[in-house]
């Protein structure tokens, strides 16, 4: 059995509390998850975040091409660590799923995000051809998150 990992740190200009909202509140994850080319609608977006509940988000593409990933949250710890599986619900070989795990910590008025995945099934080139699709997904994370600042600083 082929396994791959990668490890992506990033630092966010947000308080932990609001990184955290945006990987656990469907509308909040609606807006950063999956690459520019794709919707993710709210409607479509199930995070039942506590340990052995599910999620689940379905992408929509140019003349409607959806794609579905989803796992099960395996630790949660808020606002400072997730744990969960992720895969194609609609390939049973896909089975068993990788693992992520984010870590959020406060660091310079900011939060430092650690994002690791492990990956069953799969080899190191295509755990890098993962990693920066992630690293597209984060882009628009912190865009997210500028925008929800910049929302709550109004008066």
């Amino acid at each position: 059995m082929k396994t791959a990992e990668y490890a992506i740190v990033l630092d966010f200009a947000a308080p932990r509390e609001e990184v955290y909202a945006a990987w656990t509140r469907p509308e909040r994850f609606a807006r950063w998850f999956g690459p520019r080319i794709f919707l993710t609608p709210a409607d479509r977006v199930v995070l039942d975040a506590r340990p052995g509940g599910a999620w689940q988000a379905t992408l929509v593409g140019e003349e409607g091409f959806e794609v579905t990933l989803g796992g099960v949250y395996r630790e949660v710890a808020g606002p400072g660590r997730l744990v969960f599986t992720t895969g194609d619900p609609d390939e049973p070989g896909d089975a068993p799923a990788s693992v992520v795990t984010v870590t959020l910590e406060e660091h310079a008025g900011g939060t430092a995000m650690r994002f690791h995945q492990f990956g069953v099934n799969t080899d190191q080139e295509h755990a890098e051809q993962a990693r920066a699709g992630w690293l597209e997904f984060f882009d628009r994370l912190a865009e997210h998150l500028a925008v929800q600042a910049m929302s709550q600083a109004r008066p």
